[in-house]
């Protein structure tokens, strides 16, 4: 550490370093916790503890020494958005940044003293960029997994006070579904209602638009049979976030699993007013698709209180719904009942 140009720009140097490899250090620490402890993914722990190590060996005594915390004029700075996190995701991605940041400071500052470590460190980013895509991208679809109930929306004029009380009642998946209105008001709402969702922990999935859902940084994507390939939607939304595809029938259902569908909807079960002259799918469909469908799915169309039980029997291991929940004098008590319902029928030992 002994070749910086100046002598007098040494402990400025170090106290940087020293700064950076803190605050990498503790970001990856709080990634590694989530990996660990609530995704119970050893690989990505494991690669979080690494290069804690590796930084921890560059990180060395005279490197320390420089520290003069009583002096740093920056440890009463803050912003607004650092006092608070929506959800798990922004938590996440604000230490990863704060992360790959902490690492170009590093790489850069440390061309003027090892750079061996400012190679190391560089290789490092990209390790993070790595880890990054795969902790959402596995976050997401472990998530999408474990939701059994499915909210599509339809337009009213009090639609976000009712998405958040389905949200309150602990639904973790919904869909923003409109049909009517112009872009303009499309955009808001659907901004508006991801950043809801998110507040909830619950993720959030734009029907048919893909554009929409790229602009409002939704966390995937439903496509009708007539819409853009899963291929091209994956193109334009990347690879991190969930494509799922509307289905009719085994052969359609087929062609969604082929072309790499995240989950599938499968219906209509029943004729439902929101696909107005579709004939209904029946509990047939539902029966094949508890046999052969190899991704996550939920059966949808015209299911409410009176049918549940019935599409549950057929082997639906999950609910897509729209009026049982939009149009319910209480949604959050909707919501408890069918994830109730749900649950009773998995202890059950239906096939789910």
């Amino acid at each position: 550490m002994s070749n910086l140009h100046s002598a007098s720009i040494q402990p400025a140097v170090w106290r940087i370093l020293d700064a950076n490899f803190d605050r990498a250090r503790e970001g990856l620490r709080i990634i590694e916790e989530w990996c660990r402890f609530a995704l119970n993914h050893q690989a990505m722990a494991n690669e979080c503890k690494q290069m804690r190590q590796e930084l921890g060996m560059w990180h060395t005594p005279e490197i320390r020494s420089a520290r003069d915390t009583i002096r740093d004029v920056g440890t009463t700075l803050s912003h607004p958005r650092e006092e608070q996190r929506t959800g798990i995701e922004q938590l996440l991605q604000a230490n990863l940044c704060r992360v790959q940041e902490a690492l170009r400071v590093l790489e850069e500052y440390g061309k003027l003293s090892s750079p061996a470590m400012s190679s190391g460190c560089k290789q490092m980013r990209y390790r993070v960029y790595a880890l990054e895509s795969n902790l959402l991208t596995y976050r997401r679809r472990q998530q999408l997994t474990s939701s059994r109930l499915y909210l599509v929306t339809t337009p009213m004029p009090d639609l976000l006070p009712r998405v958040e009380a389905a949200l309150q009642g602990g639904l973790t998946l919904v869909q923003y579904r409109d049909k009517q209105s112009n872009d303009v008001d499309r955009l808001a709402i659907a901004q508006a209602m991801c950043q809801l969702c998110h507040n909830y922990g619950a993720l959030f999935i734009v029907n048919d638009r893909v554009d929409l859902a790229l602009a409002v940084d939704a966390d995937g994507v439903h496509l009708g049979q007539q819409d853009v390939s899963i291929s091209i939607a994956r193109q334009i939304l990347g690879s991190q976030k969930i494509v799922g595809k509307s289905t009719t029938n085994p052969l359609e259902m087929e062609q969604a699993i082929k072309e790499g569908a995240d989950y599938i909807g499968v219906g209509p079960v029943y004729e439902t007013p929101t696909k107005a002259g579709k004939a209904a799918a029946g509990l047939e469909y539902v029966q094949h698709a508890a046999k052969h469908a190899t991704v996550p799915w939920f059966a949808i169309g015209g299911i409410d209180n009176t049918n549940m039980d019935d599409v549950l029997q057929a082997g639906a291991p999950g609910l897509a719904m729209v009026r049982a929940i939009m149009n319910a004098d209480n949604p959050t008590h909707a919501v408890q009942f069918c994830l109730a319902m749900l649950n009773r029928v998995s202890q059950a030992g239906v096939r789910l």
